[in-house]
Parts: C-alpha cells; structure tokens; sequence
C-alpha cells in the first residue's frame, strides 16, 4: 500500500505538533519564537540577575499563595511557547498544569542576554500584552535598565514604567505593592 504525504497530514494540527516536539527535546530545555525553536541556556551573570530579583518577590509572592519559577507559557494559535526567566503565577494554576497561560501570570519578567535582547525587548513585550500578561518586567543587562509594562491590549502595553538606570527603586503595583530594588543586578 502506498501513503502519500497528504495521508500523513490530515488531521495535524501543525501548532499542535511543533509545541509538542519542543517540550519533548532531550536535555536541554527550550522555546518557540515566532516559529523559531531557541535553546534555553542563560550564562551565569544572566542567571544571577533573575536570583535577584527572584528573592526579592518570593516572600510577596508566597503572602499571595502564588509560586515563582520558570514554567513553559503557551500562545495558543501562534507559532510560540515561552519559558520566562520568571513568572509569578497562582499555586492553584501550577499545581499539574503542562503550560499556563500569560493571562494566567500576575508577573513575568525577562533578563536580556546579548544573543536575544531584542526578542525580550519588542517580541515578547507584544506577545505577552497580546496574551494579557498583566505585568511584564523588562531587566535589560546590556542597558542596565529596569522598564515595569502594564495595562495589556491587543496592540501592546498601554504604559511603562521606565526604562530606570540600574540602581533606581521601581515599585510593583499592586497585588505586589513593593519596591523592587535594582542597585543589586
């Protein structure tokens, strides 16, 4: 019996198929970008930097029985699936969940590396307040800048907070309600 190639794709959903593929790479995690499979691999500096600012939202965050970490987010209908250098997300939402939603995060924050800043800086801003992720932090290493977005739509954040130099207390609205201090990144 012969198959054609036709026969094999009836019925595959090629978001489906792609997203599935990369959450099942061996070894090393990753992530799609507007159809692009990206290694996630941070340097240490890359890494010391999220710590930072992870410390300083763990405690806010276990107050509002929220977990932090660095799950997969997916973009449902598009090309993409996230893994954030942090999200905060609700305990209730992560406890079995495979991937969350942005929606279903009160915080995500991305650290730029020298290789992908401008994804973390145009891509995943839009991406994010597309998927109404209410709040996206922006640690920009190579400007040495901290940008808070918020208020998502369709088209983007409607405001920003920033870019401040390193070094400049930014506060966290609420349900945070805390003053993130960046002298330490």
């Amino acid at each position: 019996m012969r198959i054609e190639a036709a026969d094999y794709s009836e019925g595959v959903d090629p978001e489906r198929a792609l997203k599935y593929a990369v959450q099942h790479i061996r070894g090393d995690r990753a992530q799609i970008v507007e159809g692009v499979i990206e290694p996630v691999a941070p340097d240490w500096g890359h890494e010391a930097t999220a710590e930072t600012i992870r410390d300083q939202i763990r405690a806010r965050a276990r107050e509002l029985d929220c977990v932090t970490g660095s799950g997969n987010l997916d973009l449902p209908g598009s090309s993409n699936w996230y893994v954030p250098d942090i999200a905060v997300v609700p305990a209730s939402a992560a406890k079995g969940a495979g991937a969350l939603l942005p929606a279903d995060t009160l915080l995500v924050v991305e650290v730029t590396s020298e290789s992908n800043g401008d994804t973390d800086r145009v891509v995943k801003r839009k991406r994010y307040a597309e998927y109404g992720a209410p709040l996206y932090l922006l640690v920009d290493r190579q400007e040495r800048s901290v940008t808070l977005y918020s208020e998502p739509g369709r088209l983007g954040y409607t405001r920003a907070d920033g870019p401040h130099p390193y070094g400049t207390s930014l506060h966290l609205p609420a349900p945070f309600g805390l003053e993130l201090d960046t002298s330490a990144l």
